[in-house]
């Protein structure tokens, strides 16, 4: 079952230098009970995707446009209040990018933990129970709710702020690097959680990374942005047995290995500016196929590619947007 389709998304901000094209027609379903990774390098459109999802980008936005529909009802263009109180939180949360930096130091826990509740019309004393109890099920003890932020440790912030994301059973929660910033041991034990609160609480998942290798750990299917457009999706192991697109081949190219035969690759060149991205596809000044294959000039650098449905092993449809595939 359909649980959230995106049709055409397409979010730009206002700038002095001009108007950044940070997501740009970007289309996408998640499906009920799915783990959808969405991968990338830094300024990919990655992190602008999940707060259009949720409503929370920046003032300086100039278009915000696309369809996005929950359970068949479409929530970009219903009012803010709305979808405040009837979208945000309930139906989807998220646990955004540099999430330990996100606690205000002078407000304790609990305080903070039940705002969103408290705006929502849920009285003090359940939305505290419902704090603790979110707290307990991300392994935390319940009287952290009188505690203040410098008394956690980095993976209890984290944690506190996952409970936070689940404490009214919304259907989606977005996770953006949720694990930046922790050891490895400690992002071990986060995923281990996510991976238990995903079956707990009946979870699907927007997973937002660069790591491809630490989205293998929760995805079952992967989805590939470069410069505000999604160039390739599909089911996680089509994605990484069969990866299509050139920028996919190279992210997985680029993944350090143990292997002593073999050596570190990486993409040459930089992400364009999302002011003035190149014509044609966006990857076509750095794509190995473009420079060494004469009749893809003309082509690959003046028109949009075709979106090309892959054949694949998983129910997912593999779909990549390029001319290779025409």
């Amino acid at each position: 079952m359909v649980l959230l389709e995106v049709k055409n998304a397409r979010l730009y901000y206002g700038t002095s230098k001009g108007i950044v094209k940070a997501v740009d027609g970007v289309s996408f379903e998640l499906n009920e009970g799915e783990s959808l990774a969405v991968v990338g390098e830094s300024g990919s459109g990655k992190s602008t995707l999940a707060k259009l999802l949720v409503r929370v980008w920046e003032r300086n936005v100039s278009l915000a446009d696309g369809e996005i529909y929950l359970e068949g009802r479409e929530v970009l263009h219903i009012s803010e209040e709305e979808f405040r109180r009837e979208v945000r939180w309930k139906k989807i949360a998220m646990v955004p990018q540099a999430s330990m930096n996100a606690l205000n130091p002078v407000i304790k826990i609990g305080d903070q933990m039940i705002e969103p509740l408290l705006l929502q019309g849920v009285g003090r004393e359940e939305a505290l129970k419902m704090a603790m109890d979110s707290l307990e099920a991300v392994g935390l003890p319940r009287d952290i709710v009188n505690r203040y932020p410098h008394q956690l440790s980095g993976g209890m912030k984290q944690r506190v702020i996952i409970a936070m994301s689940i404490m009214a059973h919304p259907k989606i929660v977005i996770l953006d690097e949720p694990t930046s910033a922790l050891d490895v041991i400690t992002q071990a034990n986060i995923m281990n959680l996510l991976k238990k609160l995903k079956w707990e609480f009946k979870l699907s998942y927007i997973f937002i990374t660069h790591d491809l290798a630490l989205a293998s750990e929760l995805a079952d299917s992967v989805a590939i942005m470069y410069a505000g457009k999604l160039v390739e999706i599909g089911g996680a192991e089509d994605i990484y047995h069969n990866p299509s697109h050139p920028y996919t081949q190279g992210l997985i190219s680029s993944v350090p290995t143990l292997r002593v035969d073999k050596t570190l690759s990486f993409i040459p060149g930089e992400v364009p500016s999302l002011i003035n991205p190149p014509s044609g596809c966006r990857f076509h000044p750095r794509c190995p196929f473009y420079r060494d294959r004469d009749y893809l000039k003309g082509l690959c650098d003046v028109q949009d590619p075709p979106l090309v449905e892959l054949e694949g092993k998983s129910s997912r449809r593999h779909l990549v947007l390029c001319w290779l595939y025409r």
